[in-house]
């Protein structure tokens, strides 16, 4: 049975779709609000943020939040178009599956790979966020010279252990969404009847904090690839079609160094969420639950004071993001915005003005024309 449009979800992120959006600056967003007042599941709360490309292609992918305060009631949900990862933000996910039980809390992860049976049980107002990708599967990044341990250890993911149901003349609906279409089922026992499994299609979790931080002990910023958790391929041998980093609690000692991210403008799609904790070098606005975004080649960078403070201070050792974990969902792909997220109450964006203090500092200081005539002879030799 066809259900009804969600009209808070979408699955084409091609830019003649009418209900997306292109934004050429960076965006924003204040934590989503959990329906107060209204009874809300995991499926029936599902937004979508943004995404490029479409389900049917078997390419592309899709972010979206979940709002709920209501656990799923002999309901199960399959999701037939593509992998998704879950990050919990606010209130944890009791999660039965096919293979047995997820309990996933606020700075733990979990995967769920496409056409699996599962019901999300909470307690409470719940928020969360979700990026789900078509065509591929989540891996761990290649270590290279950092050998067989480092990042996300693979002895630090957990899967169910089995546990069934095993009735009759038990209603349960199905929901299936197929295309970014929603479907319905019903069937006459329940869905979690599966007494043994074996193989590695199987749903996980990992805890976040087990993340092993890499950086550098001497001097200047390593590529921030060494925050990866996940990973997933494109048909692009050089570019994957996703990353899933974590900005952690860590030490930062490398001396001679600006230490917060330099400014940058990349090809990559940056949204970016913060789980729990406070994220230097953002606005007060940005809180856990909130959303930032930036687009392929635009500029970006921290607030002028931070860059200021970070110029003038001593290096000391230091550890930063204490009491914090901030993710990024990376893509090599351009995003398209939602109507839910364009046209939402939350949505700001990042003030021009902050950019208004930044100097530059080279051309204040006087140079000597002997060293620029040798530069550019140096130059054209």
């Amino acid at each position: 049975t066809d259900l009804p449009d969600n009209k808070d979800t979408e699955s084409t992120f091609i830019p003649i779709n009418p209900r997306v959006h292109v934004s050429p600056t960076q965006l924003a967003w204040k934590p989503f609000p959990i329906p107060d007042g209204q009874d809300l599941d995991f499926v029936d709360g599902l937004k979508t943020v943004a995404g490029s490309g479409d389900p049917t292609l078997r390419e592309g992918l899709a972010t979206h939040v979940y709002l709920c305060n209501k656990s799923m009631t002999k309901r199960a949900f399959a999701n037939s178009d593509g992998d998704w990862l879950i990050v919990p933000q606010q209130g944890a996910l009791d999660i039965q599956t096919e293979f047995g039980f997820l309990y996933v809390q606020p700075g733990e992860i979990c995967v769920i790979q496409r056409g699996l049976r599962f019901k999300v049980n909470v307690e409470g107002p719940t928020r969360g966020y979700i990026l789900e990708i078509w065509g591929s599967n989540w891996e761990l990044p290649e270590l290279g010279p950092l050998g067989a341990n480092g990042l996300a250890n693979a002895r630090d993911f957990l899967h169910p252990v089995a546990a069934y149901e095993v009735t009759k003349d038990d209603p349960w609906d199905i929901v299936y969404k197929i295309g970014g279409k929603f479907f319905n089922s019903t069937q006459r026992h329940c869905p979690f009847d599966v007494v043994a499994w074996h193989g590695n299609y199987v749903p996980f979790k990992y805890d976040l904090t087990k993340f092993v931080n890499v950086g550098s002990i001497s001097v200047d910023h390593i590529d921030p690839s060494i925050f990866c958790v996940l990973t997933a391929k494109s048909r692009d041998p050089a570019a994957p079609l996703a990353d899933f980093l974590i900005f952690s609690p860590r030490w930062d000692v490398a001396s001679h160094t600006y230490r917060p991210p330099y400014y940058h403008r990349n090809c990559a799609s940056e949204l970016m969420g913060l789980i729990y904790g406070e994220y230097g070098g953002r606005s007060d606005e940005f809180q856990p639950g909130s959303i930032s975004f930036e687009c392929g080649f635009v500029p970006h960078g921290v607030a002028y004071e931070q860059f200021a403070a970070a110029s003038k201070a001593d290096p000391p050792q230091m550890q930063i993001s204490l009491g914090s974990i901030a993710f990024m969902f990376e893509t090599s792909r351009a995003l398209t915005i939602t109507d839910y997220a364009w046209n939402s109450k939350e949505k700001h964006e990042h003030d021009p003005k902050m950019w208004d203090n930044l100097v530059d500092n080279f051309s204040q200081f006087e140079i000597d024309p002997k060293l620029l005539r040798s530069n550019k002879a140096n130059h054209l030799s």
